[in-house]
Order: structure tokens, then C-alpha cells, then sequence
């Protein structure tokens, strides 16, 4: 970037936290009790980034399957419980976030209480309370822009002057939408499985990079 951004808006799972195959294997355990077997290629290809909204959409028209409340119970209470044993946070990061020397925010297309309990079992919740911004607030989730508008109108800051980091498509489509340049994380350990590199190529990021190291330089601009 030419000039520092005023604001960072960070993609909490698979960029923050290395939560992606954790959320996949239990998705995908769910759905095949449920009669839905799906491999992780394809899983990773149309759920990567999608809010529960856009999954359940994408689950009645090419599977005829409706998410309904016990399946969506199960789903989030497996979930939770493999966090709170298995959730680790993205390698770095934690240091990238204290020498980036800019206010951050995080938006996620997850629940708000699940956003908060993978920061807080990976020690991330104190860089970001209380501006974390969950696809439940807005009408639409990625790859619509309505999220990313919404954290830069909460934190005040002209979507022209932030910088978003996303790990998909989704989330890297919704920041151009909303007028925001974009950087794509793809160190996450399901960056091989989902082709992560390939996929967010063809969305132009201003940068890629698989090391959360690389950061830092790339927000004060001398990357």
C-alpha cells in the first residue's frame, strides 16, 4: 500500500485462527448422519468463507437438504466443544497484530459468541473487544460487502482507508465490493486441501502471503 491504512478488518476463521479443517471434518460428520455425504473438495469450494446462511442455501438447492434446528444444534455443539479442546491460533498472529500499530476490528461471517470463544481458547480476544462484527448483524453475508461496510461505519473509518485480510474467495469478493483493498492470507493448514492459492489468485489481491510474519510490512507500506 502506498499510504498506511486507518483501519484493519480480519477474517477471523482461517485467518486468525486455524479453525477451517476443525469446522470442515465436523460439517461434514454432521451432514453424512444427516444422509449428506460430501467430500472436503467440495466442501472446501462452497463453504470456504460462507456464512451459515449462505451454506443452508447452497445445502436445500444442490442437496435438498434443509439445516434444520437439531442439525444445526448438533453442528454447533460439536463444534464449540472441538474448539475449546482443539482450536489453536494462527501461527504469528498474535505478533503480527502487536507491531501493526493500527486500530483492528474483526468480521467474520460466524456467530458472534463463537467468533469470541476462538479468540478467547487462542488468546486473541484482548487485541480486538469489543469490535468483532459476526454476518449476523448485516442482511446479507459474504460475498456481499454489507459486513465490511458495517465494521468500517461501527469504527468510523472510510471504507477507501481500510485493509481487509481474508483467507476466500467470499471474503475477498466482498472487500472489493465494498471498496477496500484486500490481502489474502494462505498459510492456513487447509490452504493445500482447498487450493487456496489458485482460488484467491483469480480474485487480485494487492498481496498474498502464507507467513503472518510478512504483515507488518505490508500495512506500514514498505512491502
Amino acid at each position: 500500500m502506498s499510504t498506511r491504512p486507518a483501519l484493519v478488518i480480519f477474517d477471523c476463521d482461517g485467518v486468525l485462527v486455524d479453525s477451517e479443517p476443525i469446522s470442515l471434518a465436523v460439517m461434514l460428520d454432521v451432514l453424512a448422519e444427516a444422509g449428506c455425504v460430501l467430500d472436503a473438495d467440495e466442501a472446501y469450494a462452497n463453504f470456504l468463507g460462507k456464512s451459515l446462511g449462505s451454506v443452508a442455501e447452497w445445502l436445500k438447492r444442490e442437496r435438498g437438504l434443509d439445516l434444520t434446528p437439531p442439525l444445526l444444534g448438533a453442528l454447533r455443539e460439536r463444534l464449540l466443544a472441538r474448539f475449546e479442546q482443539d482450536l489453536q491460533p494462527t501461527p504469528g498472529v498474535a505478533q503480527a497484530l502487536a507491531a501493526l500499530g493500527v486500530p483492528v476490528c474483526v468480521a467474520s461471517s460466524s456467530q458472534p459468541d463463537r467468533i469470541r470463544l476462538s479468540l478467547r481458547v487462542t488468546n486473541l480476544l484482548p487485541f480486538f473487544e469489543p469490535h468483532i462484527f459476526s454476518a449476523t448483524m448485516v442482511p446479507n453475508g459474504k460475498p456481499a460487502p454489507d459486513l465490511f461496510l458495517h465494521a468500517a461505519r461501527n469504527m468510523q473509518v472510510d471504507p477507501a482507508e481500510c485493509l481487509v485480510i481474508e483467507d476466500s474467495p467470499a471474503g475477498l469478493t466482498a472487500a472489493r465490493a465494498a471498496g477496500m483493498k484486500a490481502v489474502a492470507y494462505v498459510g492456513g493448514s487447509h490452504a493445500g486441501p482447498a487450493n487456496l492459492r489458485q482460488a484467491v489468485e483469480k480474485c487480485a489481491p494487492m498481496a498474498i502471503i502464507g507467513d503472518m510474519a510478512a504483515l507488518p510490512a505490508l500495512v506500514r507500506g514498505r512491502a
